[in-house]
């Protein structure tokens, strides 16, 4: 498979190293000194982008319009999320996004989805996310906290919204789930979900030891998306795919 990346930052080097290994060719590597054309994205089976929030979008379209496959790990972006819809659908593209690419974190999406059904018939225990990340990390909270925090309030009737704090846990309400932001030096990324009561405490975890997991994860994708058409998440990758 030939691909693109978009973005070469420290994921990107890891999606390459990747990729190399899996057998692919990594065709073009963008920048801010080299940014993204039509005629890069014409020479490549797909794309992966990793970049920031406010070009994210830009790329999907640049993307569409020539029917390249698209790959995105770039988070802060969903509130264009139906353009993007629209986008696809227009040009009849394919898309997959996902807030962590990880094959670990999205089992745990799967895990925090079904215990927060569970825990709905125990409203003693409170429920509160916490995330820690490296210092260059632009979001807080994080996309993959969001998508906890969402697996939660979709999955438990107490719960309609979600708050965050950087650096210390935020004021909670009445049915809302705390989300609380840490952001230190050299650190892949570490996830915590707990349920507290007054006797005890449960809680998942998935800490990321290296970004080879992400990268990993967003290779598998790019291979699974060939071919295909429509908007996609990892979800779709590992009901469908044995890794």
């Amino acid at each position: 498979m030939k691909l693109g990346l978009i973005g070469y930052g420290k994921m990107g080097k890891a999606i390459e190293a990747i990729a190399l290994e899996r057998g692919h060719q990594v065709l073009f590597t963008t920048s801010s000194a080299n940014p993204l054309s039509p005629e890069l994205l014409y020479t490549v089976d797909v794309a992966i982008e990793f970049t920031k929030p406010e070009l994210a979008i830009q790329h999907i379209e640049t993307a569409l319009t020539t029917k390249t496959p698209i790959i995105v790990g770039t988070t802060g972006w969903n509130d264009d999320l139906d353009k993007v819809v629209e986008l696809v659908t227009e040009h009849q593209g394919a898309l997959l996004y996902a807030s962590n690419f990880s094959i670990g974190v999205n089992v745990l999406f799967e895990i925090n989805q079904k215990l927060a059904a569970l825990m709905s018939a125990y409203p003693e225990y409170a429920v509160s996310i916490e995330e820690t990340h490296h210092i260059q990390k632009l979001d807080a909270p994080s996309g993959t906290a969001i998508s906890l925090a969402n697996g939660i309030l979709d999955n438990n009737e107490a719960y309609f919204s979600w708050v965050s704090g950087e650096g210390a846990a935020p004021h909670i309400n009445p049915g809302q789930v705390g989300i609380t932001a840490h952001r230190v030096p050299d650190v892949p990324g570490t996830h915590t979900v707990a349920y507290t009561s007054e006797i005890d405490t449960i809680s998942i975890t998935h800490e990321a030891h290296n970004r080879r997991g992400f990268a990993l994860g967003a290779v598998i994708a790019a291979e699974w998306i060939m071919h295909k058409q429509g908007i996609f998440s990892m979800r779709d990758v590992l009901n469908t795919k044995t890794l």
